[in-house]
C-alpha cells in the first residue's frame, strides 16, 4: 500500500510517517521503481503501536524505547514497566504544574474587576519580571497566590 493507504489504515498522518522515517523511529519504507514508498501489514501494525503510544503521551524518544523493547523477544517486562511508570510520574508532574497554573490564573481573575477601567492585575502579573526557577516575590500591589506556608 502507498503512504496514504498506510496513513488511513494506521491513523498516523502521512506527514508523521515521513517524520518517523526521517528521525529513524521506523525503518525506511521499501520503494517502488518510481520512488514511491510501499508499506505492508507489519508496517501498519508498527504505526498503530506508535499511534497508541503517542495517544498515551509518550515522546518520540520514549516510543523508540518502547519499540525497541517490543521488537526484543528476550526483553524483561520489568523494563517496560519501568518505562511506563517513569512516564506516569512525568505525567503527574505535568498535571501538578497545570493545576498550579490554573489556580494562579483563577486567583488573578478573581482579583480583576472586569470593568471598563484599564487597571488589570492579570496584565500586571504577566508584565512583572520573574526570577528563573524561583517563586515570584510579592511586589507592592501584587496579587498574593495561595500556596504552601513559608518558614
Amino acid at each position: 500500500m502507498n503512504i496514504g493507504d498506510a496513513a488511513r489504515a494506521s491513523g498516523v498522518s502521512a506527514k508523521m510517517i515521513r517524520y518517523y522515517e526521517e528521525t529513524g523511529l521506523i525503518p525506511p519504507a521499501a520503494r517502488t521503481a518510481a520512488g514511491y514508498r510501499v508499506y505492508g501489514d507489519q508496517d501498519v501494525h508498527m504505526l498503530r503501536f506508535i499511534r497508541r503510544a503517542r495517544d498515551l503521551g509518550f515522546s518520540v524518544e520514549g516510543i523508540g524505547e518502547l519499540l525497541s523493547l517490543w521488537r526484543d523477544q528476550s526483553r524483561q517486562s520489568a523494563d517496560v514497566k519501568r518505562l511506563a511508570l517513569a512516564h506516569v510520574a512525568d505525567l503527574r508532574r505535568k498535571i501538578r504544574e497545570l493545576e498550579d497554573m490554573a489556580q494562579t490564573l483563577e486567583t488573578l481573575a478573581a482579583c480583576c474587576h472586569g470593568n471598563d477601567r484599564p487597571d488589570c492585575p492579570i496584565l500586571q502579573e504577566l508584565e512583572a519580571p520573574a526570577a528563573p526557577d524561583a517563586p515570584a516575590a510579592p511586589r507592592p500591589g501584587a496579587v498574593r497566590r495561595p500556596g504552601p506556608a513559608r518558614a
